[in-house]
């Protein structure tokens, strides 16, 4: 069965402790400051104030220094993080390079009250003189949910403004990542605060010793599906996933700027950790000499599901070409995809690249209209429309019009970034105000690719399976290479009782099960991991040897690498 909260051991030095009382405790008795550093979303108030209440007991003095009433006036900050020529797109920016310490004019002196400790909390304590440095921490989800709900104190450097989900995405989250990254190496504990009655905390060095342990080891992050216009109901209706919710649409299997990984021995004795800690941590490891050498630590494959199952059409969209991603926003690599049809109702398409007969100039024509006079317009006229046949994967290289229709499950299997959608039309769905939503169609059309179209799509982007390899009851296919895609997605076949081998070489996999009701995995160290119906595992590069045994009857196992 699919499992909601993937959960993983500590390594066993950690200490993990949970409870209020339980972390006051590990604040010294005299003489230090304790930087306590996170993102703006921590209920930094509560912490105080439970803080406060846990060491009033103390014959010591506890003096505390909030870092936000020491952020740059908002014009400042906004001065320095916000780039002149993004100022009239409402849609992107390019990714910010700042540091956090461009928030702030200058640091307050951080000096601990005679024979007493001071606590200073709040995004950018680390950046103070201090003896002991926290990490407190709450998952990205928890931020784009207050964004969108118009929360304040959710955007770096502006605590009393509301919140703005175009500068959490592309200039607080790549500050915020770059701060905590440096500082992954030195925390002496992380605080995970998702509730923020019941605290719980990993010291530092057993952190890090898990990451170590997680790094060579078949891991599994934590699963998550929001909701949109489009979203449909497969995974509340399949896995359970926000039943009360409108629907859920995006799901996050591994997006790993976002993703999380569990660790604890139960759901109320756990921290949920940074995927991208682990490849900060443990590049080679994770990511292996080659892609580590090439990406930096950064990710760079996610897979995530589209749930339009008795939802609605996605936006017919493209993506930035490499040049355009770069130098415009910022990502030194752009956003290749696929489509990987795992279910499809009988009459489910795959909107994917040009008509032969397409002519832009009235594409662009119609899109205008539309989008500024309400006028419908037909994808169709334009973009080629292809049957969602279950198992077939859909290749989406950078400037392709794509879409996936209603009625799919759709595993995307894709590079990492994930925020750049160039829309060109959706299907006149309203917004708040209850007209047509705007639509970055200027951006689209800067990177639609005119050159493949007709015939070309077919051959190139719709590709037959290639048997790479195959043994006794297995064989290992190729569904989807490009020289210009950067990864390619190839799929196990195993027959019921068999077993199928393979070898990270020296980079990482990432398996989906995509049929069939699971396997079991077992690796050259030892480790077994059961992998069931609709997950997906990464095996970092590390791993090396391992098999996989289908689980009942025969399965069928969709599989990333970097080429």
């Amino acid at each position: 069965m699919y499992t909601l909260d993937p959960r993983y051991a500590p390594a066993p030095e950690a200490v993990l402790i949970t409870g209020w009382q339980d972390v006051a405790s590990h604040i010294p008795r005299a003489g230090a400051v304790v930087a306590v550093d996170g993102p703006p979303t921590v209920d930094w108030t509560g912490l105080r104030a439970q803080l406060e209440q846990q060491l009033s007991v103390r014959e010591t003095c506890i003096t505390f220094l909030d870092m936000r009433i020491h952020y740059a006036a908002p014009a400042d900050v906004r001065r320095r993080t916000e780039r002149a020529e993004d100022a009239g797109d409402p849609y992107f920016c390019k990714l910010a390079e700042n540091l956090l310490d461009d928030c702030f004019n200058s640091l307050p002196p951080a000096e601990p009250p005679p024979g007493g400790v001071l606590i200073v909390y709040g995004p950018g304590a680390a950046l103070v003189r201090h003896d002991l440095l926290w990490y407190a921490d709450v998952p990205k989800r928890y931020a784009e949910g207050a964004a969108t709900a118009g929360h304040t104190g959710v955007n770096l450097g502006l605590p009393h403004e509301r919140a703005d989900l175009r500068r959490l995405f592309y200039i607080d989250w790549p500050m915020l990542d770059r701060h905590r990254d440096t500082l992954a190496h030195r925390f002496d504990a992380w605080l995970d605060l998702q509730e923020p009655d019941y605290p719980t905390m990993i010291d530092g060095a057993g952190l890090r010793a898990t990451c170590a342990a997680l790094a060579r080891h078949p891991v599994r992050t934590r699963p998550y599906f929001n909701s949109t216009p489009w979203g449909g109901h497969w995974a509340q209706r399949k896995l359970g996933f926000n039943t009360n919710a409108r629907n859920t649409a995006l799901g996050y299997e591994l997006i790993a700027p976002e993703a999380g990984v569990l660790v604890g021995t139960s759901a109320h004795d756990q921290v949920e950790v940074p995927f991208q800690l682990l490849c900060v941590l443990e590049p080679m490891n994770m990511l292996g000499p080659q892609v580590h050498a090439r990406f930096g630590t950064s990710f760079p494959i996610r897979f995530d599901y589209l749930d339009t199952v008795g939802g609605g059409n996605l936006s017919v969209h493209c993506h930035p070409k490499e040049t355009y991603m770069r130098e415009r926003f910022g990502w030194p690599y752009t956003q290749h995809e696929t489509y990987y049809v795992t279910l499809a109702d009988t009459d489910a398409k795959v909107f994917l690249g040009l008509r032969e007969d397409a002519d832009p100039e009235i594409f662009r024509k119609q899109v205008q209209e539309s989008s500024t006079d309400g006028v419908h317009l037909d994808p169709e006229d334009h973009v080629l429309a292809f049957p969602s046949e279950p198992g077939q994967l859909f290749m989406i290289p950078a400037g392709t019009p794509h879409a996936s229709g209603a009625g799919n499950l759709v595993l995307e299997i894709s590079a990492t970034p994930y925020l750049y959608s160039l829309r060109f039309y959706d299907w006149l769905r309203p917004g708040a105000n209850g007209k047509p939503r705007p639509l970055p169609y200027e951006h689209g059309f800067a990177n639609l690719e005119t050159g493949r179209r007709g015939t070309r799509v077919a051959r190139d982007l719709v590709q037959a399976p290639r048997t790479l390899r195959s043994g006794d009851g297995w064989r290992e296919e190729v569904i989807g290479a490009l020289e210009e895609m950067f990864y390619e997605v190839r799929r196990h076949v195993i027959a019921a009782g068999a077993e199928a081998t393979d070898d990270t070489q020296e980079t990482f996999h990432i398996l989906n099960v995509v049929e069939g009701e699971g396997v079991m995995i077992e690796t050259a160290a030892g480790d077994r991991h059961e992998l069931a119906y609709a997950e997906t595992l990464t095996l970092p590069a590390a791993v090396g040897h391992y098999t996989l045994r289908a689980i009942g009857g025969p399965v069928r196992v969709v599989k990333a690498l970097v080429r």
